[in-house]
């Protein structure tokens, strides 16, 4: 097998910065989508929520019917033995007998006085269940359709993003193989504890890409050189002279355009 080429510390600057560039086109990608997915995950939570209150709150009402339909029940079978009890009295031997028909009989009125008043308070909560049910309702509408609105924009982002993600993804690991392996754990730990994903950046205007820390000179002059690779003291960044990033941005940007 022949012995793969060593890359010279120019190749290998432009190979990182390719690197880099591939890498930061996915995070733009992530950054597009954004918070999206989270959004639509919780607007179905509470989508969700709604139908359940809806569905409990039905589940309330259909136990107030059977309720009034018990005493209404009770009702009929209180009025069944008034009836009884007058037929009784009719035929007693004295007051005594009388008179404890007559008790039964107040009993039964009684129960059934409390029973309408229990059936009006049942049918008192019934109108206020049915309210909360339609505001809810109009809630869950209003969600449904907010949902509705963000799972198109989602599908319409993944649509468009998710391809050239994953065709960006294997670009990059195709990347990292064409750099020594300790280079790469380097570029990737790097990447990995700095802001935006920077691990590679060019110098601009005497500082590092997104740095206020002026490099000096002379290491400015070494990094225009390409004879070694130099991270910035502050940020660890591995640095590139701006000629070079320029030059592998126009190459990179011509790529993306084809995917």
């Amino acid at each position: 097998m022949a012995k793969k080429k060593e890359l010279t510390i120019e190749e290998k600057l432009r190979a990182l910065y390719d690197l880099q560039l591939i890498d930061s086109r996915v995070d733009e990608i992530r950054n597009v989508r954004g918070e999206l997915p989270l959004e639509v995950r919780d607007l179905e939570d509470e989508v969700e929520g709604f139908k359940l209150r809806v569905q409990k709150l039905q589940d309330n009402l259909a136990d107030i019917d059977d309720q009034i339909k018990a005493k209404k029940i009770l009702i009929e079978e209180a009025k069944t033995l008034i009836k009884k009890y007058n037929e009784q009295q009719k035929n007693v031997r004295n007051n005594r007998e009388f008179n404890s028909l007559a008790k039964e009989i107040e009993f039964q009125e009684l129960e059934i006085q409390l029973a309408e008043k229990h059936i009006k308070e049942y049918r008192a909560q019934i109108e206020q269940k049915k309210e909360v049910i339609e505001g809810t309702k109009e809630r869950l509408k209003e969600r449904e359709e907010h949902l509705n609105h963000k799972k198109k924009d989602l599908d319409a982002i993944l649509a468009e993003t998710e391809k050239e993600e994953e065709v960006l993804l294997n670009k990059s690991e195709e990347y990292k193989t064409k750099i020594e392996q300790r280079l790469a754990k380097a570029y990737t730990k790097i990447r990995t504890s700095v802001k935006n994903g920077l691990a590679v950046v060019p110098i601009e205007r005497g500082a590092s890409g997104g740095s206020y820390f002026t490099i000096p000179p002379q290491v400015q002059v070494e990094i225009a050189a390409r004879k070694k690779i130099i991270t910035d003291e502050h940020s660890g960044r591995i640095l590139v002279d701006a000629a070079l990033a320029d030059e592998q941005k126009a190459k990179m940007e011509k790529l993306f355009s084809t995917m």
